[in-house]
């Protein structure tokens, strides 16, 4: 069923109780352009707060009119809340970050600035770097079926990054270095509540870099015997959260 996201306050009610939201712009474009949408078929939509609305289609144009039919919390997202912090990353690979991790279940994507980063970002280009990666972001909640549409933020600096990631419930810090622990072993713990997921550039990381994200608690995380690439690491990580605290949960 075709799934769009919509802001809670814009559900206008009826003196008679029905509830109606209007689709405009690109959205009402893709519903009566590209997927053909036509009254009587039915949609989902899904706002902020993670509920999802069963909707019928009243009328499709310019502006796309849908009744609401049922309203329930949503299913589709983690238990936790998941947050990338990837180092930038060459060609079109931060693309295939934002998707996957969309994907795999991520609520935030956080660029991050590291020693061995061969990208520059500078501030004139970079709301636009993320915006794009926004799109990307909103088209993949769409595709996979997700019930919010994960946020990708503006590019950090390492230290500042490593600083808010180490304050999360479960912090792995992805290192192909020495001392890590195996991720399973890691994640032998409760539920977690928040969990900050960092992976380093082409390059890796830098013996400093380990030795800061270290000291501010970050779980120094393995992810098995072959050295994966940057723009792999995350989803392999996500993969493993949510066969952890969802699969085997049911």
């Amino acid at each position: 069923m075709p799934r769009f996201f919509i802001e809670s306050g814009n559900i206008r009610s009826e003196e008679n109780g029905d509830r109606f939201v209007t689709l405009e712009g690109k959205d009402a474009h893709h519903a009566s352009r590209v997927l053909r949408l036509r009254p009587g078929e039915e949609v989902t939509l899904c706002d902020e707060n993670s509920w999802e609305y069963d909707s019928v289609v009243e009328t499709a144009g310019e502006a796309v009119i849908l009744r609401v039919t049922d309203a329930k919390a949503g299913h589709r997202e983690p238990p936790y809340r998941a947050t990338v912090y990837q180092a930038l990353a060459k060609g079109d690979r931060f693309d295939t970050v934002v998707q996957k991790s969309v994907e795999m279940g991520a609520c935030e994507i956080v660029p991050v600035v590291t020693a061995r980063c061969t990208v520059k970002i500078d501030a004139k280009d970079a709301p636009k770097k993320v915006a794009r990666w926004q799109r990307i972001a909103y088209e993949a909640a769409k595709q996979c079926g997700r019930g919010v549409i994960p946020s990708v933020r503006h590019p950090m600096q390492f230290a500042d990054a490593i600083k808010e990631a180490s304050k999360a419930s479960v912090g792995l810090f992805c290192y192909e270095g020495d001392g890590t622990v195996p991720i399973p072993k890691i994640l032998e713990v409760p539920e977690p509540e928040t969990v900050s997921v960092f992976v380093g550039p082409e390059g890796g990381f830098d013996d400093r870099e380990a030795a800061e994200a270290n000291a501010a608690g970050m779980q120094m995380c393995g992810l098995g015997r072959r050295i994966l690439r940057t723009e792999t690491a995350a989803h392999f990580a996500l993969a493993c959260l949510s066969y952890q605290f969802e699969l085997k949960q049911r």
